[in-house]
């Protein structure tokens, strides 16, 4: 079998042709997956409650609602951006009234951020937004098709647990 030469130069046997196809297709797989996961991610964003909220403050506002009041380091690590960029962010939705800084009541040298009811409202209507265009777009699928998006949403889950 040709595929399983040897050249001169290498010792090792080149693998056979279909696991070199196998490999090519699953790449081109993955890169369609990744594109079509980059557009919609991207469409998804442009659904908004305030249009001149970056996708970074965003996602402050978002992880204070999902997981509770945050030291200036702990966004920046959760964001995994540096504390100096953080503290832009945080002055920022600080500024226009999104979030709150408070000293802690037990070490009054730390600093929590929260989320304030602006910030909230700010949260709860992007998701609202956001949901609508996605059902709306989901609306034009045949059941077949969302129940293959369903799979798909769980197959992703567990790809991303990896």
């Amino acid at each position: 079998m040709l595929s399983n030469r040897m050249s001169p130069s290498d010792t090792t046997p080149a693998p056979p042709a279909s696991d070199a196809l196998e490999g090519e297709l699953l790449a081109a797989e993955a890169s369609e997956l990744r594109m079509a996961t980059f557009r919609l991610a991207r469409r998804l964003r442009a659904e908004r409650a305030v249009d001149t909220m970056s996708d970074g403050q965003f996602a402050v506002l978002a992880a204070l609602k999902v997981h509770g009041n945050h030291t200036l380091g702990e966004l920046a690590e959760r964001e995994r951006v540096t504390a100096p960029s953080m503290n832009r962010t945080v002055n920022c939705l600080e500024e226009s009234g999104h979030v709150v800084r408070t000293a802690d009541e037990t070490d009054r040298r730390k600093v929590n951020i929260s989320l304030s009811p602006e910030g909230l409202g700010v949260v709860q209507e992007t998701v609202r937004r956001r949901d609508a265009w996605l059902v709306e777009g989901l609306e034009q699928l045949t059941a077949a098709q969302r129940a293959t998006l369903a799979d798909a949403a769980a197959i992703m889950r567990e790809v991303a647990a990896r």
